[in-house]
């Protein structure tokens, strides 16, 4: 009866927590990101220009970006479209309970694994879309209005504090049928992209049968001694990542997979392996792999000689972004202006949807506000991740970054590297993982060693 007791009161608690972050995490700060109009803006490879007619004229993007000056709006535009293409995953709340907890949120601990959503979901759309896909509807997402915040956060509070106590949830019915908004595209490959949009987001849902949702990146990092509520590092949730990708079972993700660095090297044949296993006789073709490299970028602060080689990572079309933040938060950085990095914050609490449903709605899986932040505020603790398609993308891409690492390294040590042969040629044990579990205990300990070195995100 004790332990019952103890089980209740530890259930109250999770709920009054979940509660407060929600409460905390519903604030929406209204500020303006302003964007110079004499340097470029790179954004996951491509680069907009904001130029001016009139100087002494502002133009406000309805995005909530400043641009300072007038500019050609057709560019402004343009990247506004980019920007809101790209998929983002932010704090939920009142989803499913997480399998052997209370929690229903992930508000005050869930960031570090939303960003490693937001790139993995980048991935996916470079393998199934291309980086030439905008989303049709982008421009139709507007910002929330500037009302009254403060009443809309406090009614917001009180039903979920309520709703945590009665263990109720309510769903909310989507706005726009999946009929309607395929009705809008002739092309036959527009309907196909706006199926395979809908599909990769689907994969992010907020229950347990989402292949790539909280749930089950949750159920994968037990095995790394990691549970409900804590907090996850940079180099952790690379590791959940690949075990997320390689178990599974879909038959539209047959063909990709992902590799993570072992101490800040790539092994290219130990990455090429993974590329030409379990292929199928019908694909003649390798496997694309999503390759992950967790770095530091200094000790305790992030050292700014490695700005140069961060922008030309975010410069190459192939990077699918950055898992990184500054201390105790989490973001995932997409881009750059000269020395800010621009980035998507999880740190926003909204109602869970039910991916389930044929037609749910998307506009809440897609930033309307880009972030720009000074990479002097960055935290060290990062991961790195590019895409390739096949062998040969990856073996191109290889030579670019390794060029790219000798140029910012400045006569030290590179940041990583990549080496020829696989890993058992360098005295490493073999990281795949035994059928008894999805982590080896080489990989259990590179995980703890990166779990109490990282810092600590909220």
């Amino acid at each position: 009866m004790e332990a019952t007791g103890t089980d209740e009161v530890d259930k109250l608690k999770t709920k009054f927590i979940s509660a407060w972050n929600n409460m905390k995490y519903s604030w929406v700060l209204k500020t303006k990101t302003y964007f110079s109009r004499n340097s470029p803006v790179l954004l996951l490879g491509k680069c907009y220009h904001f130029k001016y007619e009139d100087e002494n004229k502002m133009l406000t993007a309805r995005s909530g970006c400043t641009i300072e000056d007038r500019v050609i709006a057709g560019n402004v535009e343009e990247f506004r479209k980019d920007f809101i293409s790209r998929v983002w995953l932010t704090y939920r709340e009142e989803f499913p309970p997480i399998e052997g907890s209370a929690w229903t949120t992930d508000c005050g601990w869930g960031c570090t694994l939303r960003s490693g959503q937001m790139l993995l979901a980048q991935g996916l759309m470079l393998h199934f879309l291309g980086r030439a896909w905008t989303w049709p509807d982008a421009l139709n997402i507007e910002n929330s209005d500037s009302e009254s915040w403060t009443s809309h956060t406090v009614k917001k509070f009180t039903a979920s504090f309520e709703a945590s106590l009665s263990g109720e949830r309510e769903l909310k019915t989507p706005t726009t049928s999946l009929k309607e908004t395929i009705g809008k595209y002739s092309d036959d490959c527009e309907v196909q992209n706006e199926i395979y949009h809908r599909k990769i987001i689907s994969w992010f849902g907020d229950s347990p049968l989402a292949l790539f949702g909280l749930h089950q990146l949750i159920e994968h990092g037990k095995k790394s001694g990691k549970k409900a509520g804590d907090w996850y590092g940079p180099a952790v949730v690379a590791h959940i990542l690949r075990k997320a990708v390689e178990e599974a079972r879909h038959p539209d993700l047959q063909g990709i997979t992902v590799y993570v660095a072992q101490d800040c090297t790539v092994y290219s044949s130990d990455v090429i392996d993974k590329q030409s296993a379990s292929m199928s006789s019908g694909h003649a073709d390798s496997k694309a792999v999503i390759v992950l490299v967790p770095v530091r970028l200094g000790g305790e602060k992030t050292n700014t000689d490695y700005l140069e080689f961060v922008k030309g990572i975010l410069s190459l079309e192939y990077c699918v972004g950055i898992i990184g933040g500054k201390p105790k938060q989490s973001y995932y950085f997409a881009g750059f202006q000269d020395d800010s990095l621009i980035y998507m914050d999880p740190h926003y609490c909204q109602s869970f949807v039910d991916v389930s449903i044929k037609d749910f709605p998307l506009e809440t899986f897609h930033c309307p506000s880009p972030k720009k932040m000074s990479f002097r505020k960055m935290d060290p603790s990062c991961t790195i991740g590019f895409y390739c398609r096949n062998v040969q993308d990856f073996q191109r891409a290889s030579e670019d970054i390794t060029k790219m690492l000798k140029m910012s390294s400045k006569e030290k040590y590179p940041l990583f590297t990549f080496v020829h042969g696989p890993s058992r040629d360098y005295d490493f044990t073999s990281t795949t993982a035994s059928e008894e579990g999805l982590f080896s205990e080489d990989e259990k300990k590179r995980l703890k060693r990166f779990s109490t070195e990282e810092f600590v995100l909220l």
